[in-house]
């Protein structure tokens, strides 16, 4: 079965950390961009970040800059998304996903906000969500 699974979530109050974990069953992640996503209740589900294939070019919406890292394994075929100084409004269930890379050329740096955007539709694996609270 081909499949995306995450781990890593949970209740922390805010200021504190978690690492999320994405782990691919049934394909390798080597030859896919790879995104996490968080929607929170009531509102839309929104790209976080996203790192390409093969270079590990990473990209980070506003909030994210500077608190969270993405990085893969392909070894491992796990995907990470450590986070730091977690604020309540990070609180939501927090998604990967993976879109296999079809174009031969690398990502230019300015085209990594577009990749994000489009993963939001055009992924072609998601996981299940991990659950991610930040609370006093």
């Amino acid at each position: 079965q081909l499949q995306l699974v995450e781990s890593g979530g949970g209740l922390v109050q805010p200021g504190g950390s978690l690492r999320l974990s994405c782990v691919s069953s049934g394909f390798t992640l080597d030859r896919y961009h790879i995104a996490w996503f968080r929607q929170a209740p009531g509102k839309e589900r929104e790209g976080v970040s996203c790192i390409t294939t093969p270079d590990s070019r990473t990209y980070y919406i506003d909030s994210a800059k500077g608190r969270f890292t993405i990085s893969r394994d392909n070894a491992k075929n796990t995907i990470y998304l450590q986070m730091n100084a977690l604020k309540p409004e990070d609180t939501a269930i927090y998604y990967c996903a993976a879109l296999l890379k079809r174009r031969k050329a690398s990502l230019p740096p300015d085209q990594l906000p577009v990749l994000l955007f489009d993963m939001k539709t055009d992924s072609d694996y998601w996981g299940q969500g991990t659950q991610v609270t930040v609370s006093a």
